[in-house]
This record gives C-alpha cells, structure tokens and sequence, in this order.
C-alpha cells in the first residue's frame, strides 16, 4: 500500500529546492520511465500490475506494485499513465564550467520560462541530434515534473547545463559561430547556415537579451508567408527552434550531398 508520507515525498518534489536537497526528480508513464530506465537506476519507482507484469526485470532499490487509485493520488498528470518514478539527478548538472564541443551544433536557452516549451524543445535537440543545451540560469527547471513529462523521454538522452550564458560564449574561440533569431536578421532560408556553432533562442515574451546579441555572429529572421501583410507578432519559441534545427540539419545534408558529386 501506497503510504501517505510516501504521496507527500512526491509531491514535495514539485518545488526545485525540494529536488535538489533530494538530488532526485520524478519521471512519469511508460515512455518516460522507460527511456530512463535504460541510463539510469530509479531510486524508487510505483506501477500497476500491467506495467509491472511488462517489466519484471526491474532493477530498483525500492518499487511498489499499486492501484491506478493510488497512483492517481500520487501523480502529477490528470490522466496517470501506469508508472511513476523518482531517479537520481545526474552530476552533470552541477558542472561549473561545462565544456562546449566547437565541432558540433549545440543549442543555446535564453531565458526560457515556460516548463512545457522548455521539455519540448529538449525533445527537438534529441531529434535533430544536438546532444547538448545550454541553459542560463533564469530558464526553467529541467527537472520540473512538466519539462520531465514534455521531454517524452529525450531527458534520457540530451545533456543540459545551467551556465552563465555571456561568461560561457566569452571563452569560446573567436572564429566559433553564434546564431540568433531576431526581428532584423537576414532571412535564414537565404543564409549559409554551417553545421557547427551555436543556436541561441530567447525568452517567450523578450526574446534575447542585450548580453547575449552583442555577442552574436549571425542574425537570423524566421519570414511570414506572404510577407509584407498583418500577421502574429511572433512565433512560439519552441516552434520557432524546431524550424531553425530542421534549417540547419537541411543545410548540412545539402553540404554532404555536393562534397559527394563528381
């Protein structure tokens, strides 16, 4: 039976501070736990006997067979999805100065606010293959259950790191590339995008901040089609890093087509 001190543990890992005193965050439904199941061992984990008949090699130091009532009670879904799981936050996260793989396109978070663009946006870095973010300290939490949930499991598979942003790009060669939407940036579907860099997104409402477009080398505009006529004044930043992802990798497979021609 599922106790009362264990549905407030779970629920108290709502508020970041309680996570981090903790060092573990809650993962929720088959997809989720399941990606994470395959990197790391949950600290403890409920489930119904469905997904626990499914999963009888589990390998945790605590688990619970329960009712979907009880589960209901101790999830933050309205629907619950048959599992629920603590699991240990990775070191990583607490890196002082992460290094940044120059060769590579990495995805950089300005601000970031909203815990469901946030999670949805790491599960784009995961299919476009950016395998690192880099976020400022003023985005939203990773590990709120939210973010977790939106991530839809690629949290098993993208790093993310909370930096000072201009301190981080400060100490990055002079020749490295740093791109950044704006309302004046030269129309991406015309720009020679590289396959290396960074990609800087900002906040929901502001967008970038003024630290961070002194430093960047590329201004990109996302057009409206047709141009010139009354539209949304923007677009939401999640969508926004999935159009300028999908740019990049067509760009990059363009290049590998022409260096393949006679």
């Amino acid at each position: 039976m599922l106790s009362k001190a264990k549905i407030k543990f779970i629920h108290s890992l709502e508020l970041k501070k309680n996570r981090r005193q903790e060092g573990v965050f809650v993962a929720e439904g088959p997809k989720v736990v399941g990606d994470l199941l395959e990197m790391m061992r949950p600290t403890f984990l409920i489930a119904t006997s469905e997904w626990m008949s499914a999963n009888r090699d589990l390998q945790t130091d605590e688990w619970l067979e329960v009712t979907d009532e009880e589960l209901a009670k101790a999830s933050f879904l309205k629907h619950p999805q048959q599992v629920l799981a603590t699991f240990p936050i990775p070191p990583s996260l607490h890196e002082v100065s992460p290094e940044v793989d120059t060769n590579q396109l990495s995805l950089m978070l300005d601000g970031v606010q909203d815990p469901g663009n946030l999670g949805t946006i790491i599960r784009i870095a995961d299919w476009f293959g950016i395998n690192d973010v880099y976020c400022s300290q003023d985005t939203a939490d990773v590990f709120n259950p939210k973010v977790v949930q939106a991530t839809m499991g690629s949290i098993a598979r993208v790093r993310v790191h909370y930096v000072d942003l201009p301190e981080l790009l400060s100490h990055l060669p002079e020749d490295y590339l740093i791109y950044g939407t704006l309302l004046d940036g030269e129309n991406i579907y015309e720009t020679r995008l590289q396959p290396r860099g960074a990609i800087i997104m900002g906040n929901e409402g502001k967008g970038l901040s003024t630290a961070i477009i002194q430093r960047l080398t590329h201004r990109l505009l996302i057009p409206n089609y047709p141009p010139n006529r009354p539209t949304a004044d923007s677009l939401n930043v999640a969508v926004a890093t999935a159009i300028v992802c999908a740019e990049f990798r067509r760009a990059a497979y363009h290049s590998q087509d022409s260096h393949q021609l006679p």
